[in-house]
Parts: structure tokens; sequence; C-alpha cells
């Protein structure tokens, strides 16, 4: 485990992968963004997402918002497949200490480690939750 994480928010990610009816890994995305770069935030999540669905081999997505729907949090986002709305990954944006660290997961059967190389050869900063 990284020490840009505290113990605390990997915690908290280890228990969303709890075994449900698919099997998960995640990573946490530490950022710098506070509250006034949204639209920075906003850009990254989609980056993001879009690396996952590369190694998860999904085909085309989109993602879906907590803005588009009263019954889903505001700070969280979803990739799904454009064929048929499949979950290819999913993500919330927690603010802390006054930036936002951010929580994504996805199906095991994606490439773990090469989303995180990929990740971090782009320069973010991430630590890999495996569940």
């Amino acid at each position: 485990m990284s020490e840009l994480i505290d113990e605390d928010l990997y915690r908290r990610a280890k228990a969303l992968l709890e075994p449900g009816e698919i099997e998960l890994n995640g990573l946490v995305l530490h950022t710098d963004f506070d509250q006034s770069e949204e639209s920075l935030m906003h850009r990254t999540t989609v980056e993001v997402g879009d690396t996952i669905a590369t190694h998860a081999e999904t085909g085309d997505t989109y993602v879906f918002s907590g803005t588009d729907d009263p019954d889903y949090g505001l700070n969280q986002h979803q990739g799904l497949t454009l064929a048929d709305d499949d979950f290819v990954w999913e993500c919330q944006q927690l603010l802390r200490e006054g930036t936002y660290d951010v929580v994504f997961y996805y199906e095991a059967s994606a490439d773990h480690e090469a989303i995180l190389d990929d990740l971090r050869d782009a320069g973010h900063e991430v630590t890999g939750v495996e569940g």
C-alpha cells in the first residue's frame, strides 16, 4: 500500500470490493483538484474510465453520472458499454482535506496491473486495491 493513501480510505475502498455478484478490483486516484476545478476532475474521471475500459476490452463506453439520475449520487459516475449498458467501471469522488481522491472499481477480469501502469505512465498517482 502506498504511503499516499491513509488506512481509512484504503479500508473504505476495499469494502466496496466485497464479494457480490461480480468479482471486483479497484484503485484510488489521488488528485490535487479542489472544488473549484470541477471540469478538470470530470475530464480526469473520464480519462481514467477510458483506461479501465481499454483493459477490460469492452468496446465503446459512455459515462453515466449522478447528475443524470436523482437516485444516483452527485459525485458518482459509471462507465457502461454502448452496446447493452453493461457495467464497466464505477467511481465515487471523495473530497478529503480540501482535494479529491477518487475510488474506482471494475470487474476483476480487467488487467489490473496494466491499468495501474498506464495511469502512472500518464502521470497519475494511484493505489491499486484488489478485491
